[in-house]
C-alpha cells in the first residue's frame, strides 16, 4: 500500500512540476477549463514541449464520462491522421538507409498498385504520396463504408478511382496515399507497417504504452472513451477499427509519450542524444513540398497566413512565428500536434470527443503565451462563431421544401446487390414495405423524396435517426424502366458515383430452363441458349464468348459478366417461349425462337 501511495505522491507532483515550470502558464487552467465547459466535451489532456524537456502536461474532464473516471496526462486516446507524420517518417529512415528514393514511382516497390490512367501510373512518384499532390481527391467511403483489414486488398481499390486533376496540379488530402506508403515500407522491409512503427519508431522513442489498433487499446488501462453531442448531450461514441487504413491513422497514445515525438522534432530527429529520424528528412519534411491555398491574411488575423504542405505536416504562418501542425480525427476523438522549430515549442493536445473545436482552441489559447504574441480570445471567438452557426441552421429549416412526387417504382424493384470496383458491395432490401440500404458499416433507412431519388437515415439501436438526413441515393433507369444503377455524391470534386446493380438470382426448376433452351434468330443472326453446368443457363453468339446468365424474376436473367446486360424470354399466345428479348446498353433487341 505504501508503494501504490508512494507512485500517487510522484505522479501528482510531476503534474504539479509541469504545471508551474513555465510563469508565462501561469493561470492557463482557468481558460483550459472554460474551453472545456463551452465546448460540453468530455475531456482532453494537454502537454508543452520546451527543448528536450515537458513544461506542461495536464488532464481535464473525464475519459469515462458516465463514471467520472477523470483524464490525466497518461490517458490514452486515439489520435486519428497525427499518425501520418509517424508512417511518412519510416519512408525517411529507408531513404537514408538507401532502400528507396522519393523521386521513383511506388510502383517501382508495389507492382501490383495502379492508378487510374496512365498518367497518373507514368508520372507519379513516391514523394508525390507524401505530400497530396496525386490529383485525387479523398474516396474516404472506400475504406471508411467498406473497410478491410488486407492493406493489398484496399489499396488496389485504387485503380478504380478518379482524379479530379492532374498531377502535382493541386493539393487535395487522400488517406489512400499514406497507405501506399505503408506498403511501400512493408515490401521493402518485409515487415508489416506495425512492426516497422514499433522497431523503429514508438521502442526507440520510448513510447511504450502507445498502441496502433483498436484490439491493443481495448487491453490497455487508462484508456479513454470516445464522445459525441447530441442533443445538446455528451453521448457515448464507439470506437472505429480503421483497419487496412491503419498507416493513415490508427495510433493510440498520450500527451506525455507524444511529447516525445515532439522532442524529437525540436531537436533535428535527436531524442535523448541518439538520432531517431534523419535530420535531412526532419528539415525536408517540415518545409513546403505544396501548396495547400493561398490561405492570405484577412482583416480579424493579418498576421495569420500561408498554407502549405510537407510530409505528412501542415505549414503556416501564425503571428509571425512559423507553425507545424497536423490535426487527427476519427470517431469519438480529436487531437492536434505542433510545433514552432524556431521557437523550441511544442503542444500536443489529445480530445476524446467527436469533430472537436478543443484541440485549436487550447493549442492557440497556449501558443499565444509562449511565443509572446497579443493574446486572442479564441473562446469569445468561438462562442461568436457558433451563434452565427445557429443562425444560419435556423434559415434553412424556413426554406421551401420541393413537392414530392409519387414514386416509379415498387420498394421490390431496387433490391439487389451495388457495387463499385474502387469502394465495394452493399445490398438494398425490402423490409416491411420499405427500403434500406445494407453497407458493411451501417443500415441506412431510404425514404421517398422525388421520382427515384430517396433520402437515407442512418438505423440505430434506438430506431431511425430521422434528425440527420444523409446522402441521397439516385437511382438510375435502363431502357425498360428497369433500375440498373445508382449514383452517389460521394465525392464532391468529381460528378456521382455510379454503383451498378446486381439483382439477386432466384431458383428455377430445371422444366422452365429447359423452355428457355433453343436457337434464336436476329436478322439472320443466331442466338442460342443451352444448360450445363449444373443447371446453369448460356447464351452463345458466334465470335463472342459463351455468356452465363443468371436468373432474377420470371423470365428474366442477367449476364454474370456484363453490367447492364440482360435478356427476358416472351410467351406466345398457347403459353410457350416464343422470343427472346435482349436488353444492353445501347438498345432492346428482340429475336425469334426458332422450331
Amino acid at each position: 500500500m505504501k508503494v501504490i501511495l508512494l507512485l500517487i505522491a510522484i505522479t501528482c507532483l510531476n503534474v504539479f512540476i509541469y504545471s508551474q515550470s513555465d510563469k508565462r502558464l501561469k493561470g492557463v487552467e482557468k481558460e483550459l477549463n472554460e474551453i472545456l465547459e463551452i465546448t460540453k466535451s468530455a475531456g482532453f489532456a494537454v502537454a508543452v514541449v520546451k527543448g528536450n524537456e515537458i513544461i506542461y502536461s495536464k488532464g481535464f474532464g473525464y475519459r469515462d464520462y458516465e463514471n467520472k473516471i477523470p483524464v490525466d496526462n497518461n490517458t490514452l486516446f486515439a489520435i486519428g491522421s497525427s499518425t501520418k507524420a509517424f508512417t511518412s517518417s519510416i519512408l525517411g529512415q529507408l531513404r537514408k538507409e538507401d532502400k528507396l528514393s522519393f523521386d521513383e514511382s511506388p510502383i517501382k516497390y508495389v507492382p501490383d498498385l495502379k492508378f487510374f490512367n496512365d498518367e497518373m501510373n507514368n508520372s507519379i512518384v513516391i514523394k508525390d504520396l507524401m505530400s497530396h499532390r496525386t490529383g485525387l481527391p479523398r474516396h474516404d467511403w472506400s475504406w471508411y463504408v467498406f473497410p478491410t483489414y488486407d492493406k493489398d486488398s484496399l489499396m488496389r481499390r485504387i485503380e478504380f478511382q478518379e482524379p479530379f486533376t492532374g498531377v502535382r496540379k493541386q493539393w487535395y488530402y487522400n488517406n489512400f496515399m499514406f497507405l501506399t506508403q505503408g506498403v511501400i515500407a512493408e515490401r521493402i522491409t518485409g515487415k508489416s507497417w506495425e512492426e516497422n512503427m514499433y522497431e523503429r519508431l514508438l521502442k526507440p522513442l520510448k513510447m511504450t504504452r502507445s498502441n496502433l489498433s483498436i484490439k491493443e487499446l481495448r487491453k490497455a488501462d487508462n484508456v479513454a472513451l470516445g464522445y459525441e453531442i447530441v442533443d445538446e448531450k455528451i453521448s457515448n461514441m464507439d470506437y472505429y477499427r480503421i483497419a487496412g487504413m491503419s498507416p493513415a491513422g490508427s495510433m493510440n497514445s498520450s500527451v506525455n509519450e507524444m511529447s516525445n515525438w515532439l522532442m524529437t522534432w525540436l531537436n533535428k530527429g535527436k531524442f535523448e542524444g541518439n538520432e531517431i529520424i534523419p535530420e535531412a528528412y526532419i528539415n525536408e519534411a517540415m518545409s513546403s513540398q505544396m501548396v495547400i491555398n493561398g490561405a492570405l491574411p484577412d482583416d480579424e488575423f493579418p498576421d495569420i497566413h500561408m498554407a502549405t504542405y510537407g510530409y505528412g505536416w501542415m505549414l503556416s504562418s501564425y503571428k509571425g512565428h512559423y507553425r507545424v501542425e497536423h490535426g487527427g480525427n476519427i470517431d469519438g476523438f480529436s487531437a492536434d500536434v505542433i510545433f514552432f522549430p524556431s521557437d523550441s515549442i511544442g503542444i500536443v493536445v489529445l480530445a476524446n470527443q467527436n469533430g472537436s473545436s478543443v484541440p485549436s482552441l487550447v493549442r492557440n489559447t497556449i501558443a499565444d503565451r509562449l511565443i509572446n504574441v497579443e493574446r486572442t480570445d479564441w473562446i469569445k471567438r468561438y462562442e461568436d462563431r457558433k451563434a452565427e452557426q445557429e443562425d444560419f441552421e435556423v434559415e434553412a429549416e424556413d426554406a421551401p421544401t420541393q413537392k414530392k412526387q409519387a414514386p416509379q417504382h415498387q420498394p421490390k424493384d431496387f433490391t439487389g446487390f451495388y457495387e463499385n470496383l474502387g469502394y465495394g458491395q452493399f445490398e438494398i432490401i425490402v423490409e416491411n414495405d420499405s427500403l434500406f440500404a445494407v453497407l458493411p458499416l451501417w443500415k441506412l433507412y431510404l425514404e421517398h423524396k422525388h421520382f427515384d431519388i430517396y433520402n437515407s437515415y442512418k438505423v440505430t439501436d434506438e430506431g431511425i435517426d430521422i434528425s440527420d438526413e444523409g446522402l441521397a441515393f439516385n437511382f438510375q433507369i435502363d431502357n425498360e424502366g428497369e433500375i440498373y444503377n445508382l449514383k452517389l455524391k460521394i465525392e464532391p470534386t468529381l460528378q456521382p458515383l455510379e454503383f451498378i446493380r446486381k439483382p439477386k438470382t432466384i431458383d428455377v426448376e430445371e422444366t422452365t430452363l429447359q423452355s428457355y433452351v433453343g436457337k434464336y434468330d436476329l436478322s439472320g443472326t443466331i442466338l442460342k441458349t443451352y444448360i450445363k453446368e449444373k443447371n446453369s443457363l448460356y447464351l452463345f453468339i458466334k465470335g463472342q464468348p459463351e455468356y452465363e446468365l443468371l436468373p432474377t424474376d420470371k423470365h428474366k436473367f442477367s449476364f454474370k459478366v456484363l453490367d447492364g446486360f440482360k435478356v427476358e424470354f416472351i410467351e406466345n399466345k398457347e403459353g410457350e417461349i416464343g422470343e427472346i428479348k435482349v436488353i444492353q446498353p445501347n438498345g432492346t433487341f428482340r429475336a425469334v425462337k426458332k422450331k
